[in-house]
């Protein structure tokens, strides 16, 4: 299985950082698919840019079409806009926005409907992992949070909240542990991605982990050198 490597731009990225997205598309590495993640108003430019080298997808989605809705965004939009993908259930949605599972999930389920691949974010809380709770917290939010029935394929991001952003990141059993849980719900044809602080000096150990198929990247991204550098860790695990 081929190693994705998706770069959340979160809320960074102007017109003017077009140049980043060129260096990307000017040293993409053989063997891995990588991705772009900018916000809404860089989506549609960086999808023409990009055409079919990279995947360019948006960082969140309505669950509905249309209707009367100020201020989301369909998957109908996003796919009219350039978009192959969309991240849902991202830790800082959860938390700063109220999103549940079902949330996610209808999310998740109105991507797959515009045939739009969806990251399913999942992860838990420090106090969760020291209470020895981390394995039963992921495997609840993937219960409810995953599409039902068939259609396009999605992908699992496994991101410990309490790494993201943050420097730190699990050491390589704990990742091992989670990804194999992962695994046993979602099965083999199923991408699981870690996403938390992945850095250059990092990607390689945490991309040589069993199940690791892929990173979720997120401030290493804004800058082509190092998210090439994650790109090409990938290509070689």
């Amino acid at each position: 299985m081929r190693k994705l490597i998706a770069g959340n731009w979160k809320m960074h990225g102007l017109r003017t950082d077009r140049g980043e997205l060129d260096a990307m598309l000017a040293g993409l590495p053989d063997g891995v698919d990588v991705g772009v993640f900018p916000p809404l108003t860089l989506l549609a430019e960086f999808a023409v840019r990009a055409g079919t080298r990279m995947i360019v997808g948006a960082q969140d989605v309505a669950p509905g079409m249309f209707g009367a809705h100020t201020g989301e965004v369909s998957a109908t939009m996003l796919a009219d806009a350039g978009a192959r993908a969309v991240i849902v259930g991202h830790s800082e949605r959860r938390a700063y926005q109220g999103e549940t599972d079902l949330i996610v999930r209808a999310k998740a389920e109105a991507a797959r409907e515009q045939g739009l691949l969806a990251i399913v974010c999942v992860g838990e809380t420090e106090a969760e992992r020291d209470a020895g709770n981390a394995v039963a917290t992921v495997v609840a939010q993937l219960a409810g949070s995953l599409p039902r029935g068939g259609g396009v394929a999605y992908a699992v991001a496994y991101e410990p909240v309490w790494a993201v952003g943050s420097g730190r990141t699990p050491d390589p059993d704990q990742i091992c542990e989670m990804h194999a849980a992962i695994r046993a719900i979602v099965g083999g044809a199923t991408r699981i991605l870690y996403g938390g602080s992945v850095k250059p000096p990092n990607a390689a150990d945490i991309l040589a982990v069993p199940n690791v198929d892929g990173a979720l990247v997120g401030g290493a991204s804004l800058k082509a050198a190092e998210f090439l550098t994650i790109a090409a860790a990938g290509s070689r695990a």
